[in-house]
């Protein structure tokens, strides 16, 4: 069997930068095991399998399949290996619709092109405040020390979001070195599968950021993701009302790094927009 596969930096406009994803073209689906063992294989945060649906090809059709897989596991929602399948089939295989429809776990994903960058719609998923007694040990294996602003926690994305207090700038950010060990063996609930931390931007400055963030899933298999559409979906919730803005420009903060644009729609929806650059394609022979 052959397939072919593409490596695409997504939500970036440079190589090497933002955050990598390993892209599939398949005919028909697979047996879960082989996708499994092709995203460890990888060994990307995530892999997207793309399958062809109605007999169309990956140049006319508009609707396809997409499935996410971390080197561990099937993840049920990611942006950035979204924006990737988006960027092949537009980019490489120039597919002539204006618009793609991706059938994944969260539903029907849809993604078009803006100049430059892709627009993906994307659920909003606003987290909720959460008890900080039950998650002490946690954070603190988290932003040791620093002071803590908020505490949030969003169920359908299982995320535990910290806001550090306003005193904090982002080197103090940058500076995080959470071991994923450690948020491993301090994490009781049995809730949680990933820890966003994120600061309040300085919009006065350029290029105008209205907020920072890091990304942290070790239990997924990924100590630090460079830039995580799926947390933008909670974080886009907490801080368009913290902020008063339903349109915000976020940058991910890892050291990569990755630069978001986030609106949210009268429908109560989330448009994320980003750019990405296609650096390798091949065949995987299995």
């Amino acid at each position: 069997m052959e397939i072919p596969i593409f490596i695409v930096d997504a939500f970036t406009n440079l190589p090497f930068k933002g955050n990598p994803a390993a892209v599939c073209l398949l005919e028909n689906e697979l047996q879960d095991e082989l996708y499994q063992n092709i995203a460890a294989e990888m060994n990307l945060s995530e892999t997207a399998f793309i399958t062809r649906q109605d007999s169309m090809d990956f140049s006319s059709g508009a609707r396809f399949e997409l499935r996410w897989f971390t080197p561990k596991n099937e993840v049920a929602l990611c942006g950035h290996a979204t924006l990737a399948s988006a960027a092949v089939l537009f980019y490489l295989k120039n597919n002539v619709n204006p618009v793609l429809v991706f059938e994944t776990m969260s539903g029907e994903l849809h993604v078009r092109q803006h100049g430059e960058s892709l627009i993906m719609d994307f659920p909003l998923n606003k987290p909720k405040p959460q008890d900080q007694p039950e998650i002490k040990d946690l954070l603190k294996a988290t932003v040791g020390g620093l002071p803590i602003h908020d505490v949030y926690y969003c169920a359908t994305t299982k995320k535990l979001m910290v806001r550090l207090a306003d005193t904090c700038n982002r080197s103090e950010l940058t500076s995080l070195k959470p071991e994923a060990e450690a948020l491993l063996k301090n994490e009781y609930t049995g809730k949680i599968r990933g820890v966003i931390v994120t600061i309040k931007g300085a919009p006065t400055e350029q290029p105008g950021y209205d907020f920072y963030s890091r990304y942290f899933a070790p239990w997924f298999g990924i100590p630090e993701d460079p830039v995580t559409g799926s947390a933008h979906t909670v974080l886009a919730g907490y801080w368009s009302e913290k902020l008063g803005k339903k349109k915000m420009l976020a940058y991910q903060c890892s050291s990569r790094g990755g630069e978001l644009v986030l609106e949210i729609r009268d429908d109560g929806r989330l448009d994320i927009s980003g750019r990405a650059q296609i650096i390798l394609q091949g065949t995987l022979k299995i």
